[in-house]
């Protein structure tokens, strides 16, 4: 039996009321994963644009070290 299964025969255990509460949440979770997903496929572009921006400016002399006291 996989964790998923498991929790799923643990999950069925509980009242009806709990079940739909946390099967609201597992679907919200996915959904939340797919659409971050998505947006992160749809940028790769624009944030390889600015990692190339970031280099040309750290080889250009015009970044600084970050220190976690300035913060």
């Amino acid at each position: 039996m996989t964790k998923l299964e498991l929790a799923f025969s643990e999950a069925a255990k509980l009242p009806p009321e709990e079940q739909d509460v946390l099967a609201k949440w597992i679907l919200e979770e996915i959904a939340n994963e797919t659409r971050w997903s998505d947006l992160f496929a749809k940028s790769e572009d624009e944030l390889s644009r600015l990692a190339d921006e970031a280099m040309h400016e750290y080889r250009a002399g015009k970044t600084e070290k970050l220190s976690p006291d300035n913060l």
